[in-house]
């Protein structure tokens, strides 16, 4: 399987031809893996088939809230009329907070749990970039804790998301 990855992602870097990537998109990332997750999502342009994606994000599940930001360099491809496909890796840090349940009343508990974590991140989609300047985007981003509060640390998310861009 990665050898048909790795023959596949060989032939499409050859087959590069000129492109429609708008030099900024801004929007937002909507979705995750473990509750609802939003993200403000900018792009910008480095090279004809490279761009940096920074994203911050704000996640919201029963037991925590968590503040992150994410920064991502990506590979984009060409599909055919307006679609494209893109890897990228990147990484990010955030904050987390713990909410405790207990007979489903919220209460604050022991902050020693709060805390900074980072992590590492790969990314995978598709991407529609339509006539007017919309870009609408499903993508796939793994993501793996390195450091910080234990839950998170040795964490490994499927973060999955649709994105909705303005371009200019």
């Amino acid at each position: 399987m990665f050898k048909l990855f790795m023959a596949i992602l060989c032939l499409s870097t050859l087959s590069l031809k000129a492109q429609e990537i708008s030099d900024h998109a801004l929007g937002l990332r909507l979705g995750d893996s473990d509750g609802f997750g939003a993200e403000i999502s900018y792009q910008k342009l480095l090279s004809r088939s490279n761009r940096l994606e920074l994203d911050l994000g704000f996640r919201d599940s029963r037991n925590y809230d968590a503040v992150k930001l994410a920064g991502l360099y990506q590979w984009v491809f060409p599909i055919d009329q307006g679609f494209n496909w893109y890897y990228g890796a990147g990484g990010g840090l955030g904050s987390v907070d713990f909410r405790y349940r207990y007979y489903d009343i919220d209460y604050d508990g022991d902050d020693d749990n709060d805390g900074v974590f980072i992590f590492a991140a790969g990314d995978v989609g598709i991407e529609y970039n339509f006539d007017f300047p919309l870009l609408l985007s499903l993508d796939f981003r793994p993501e793996i804790g390195i450091l910080g509060y234990n839950g998170f640390s040795d964490n490994f998310d499927f973060d999955i998301a649709l994105g909705v861009r303005y371009q200019f």
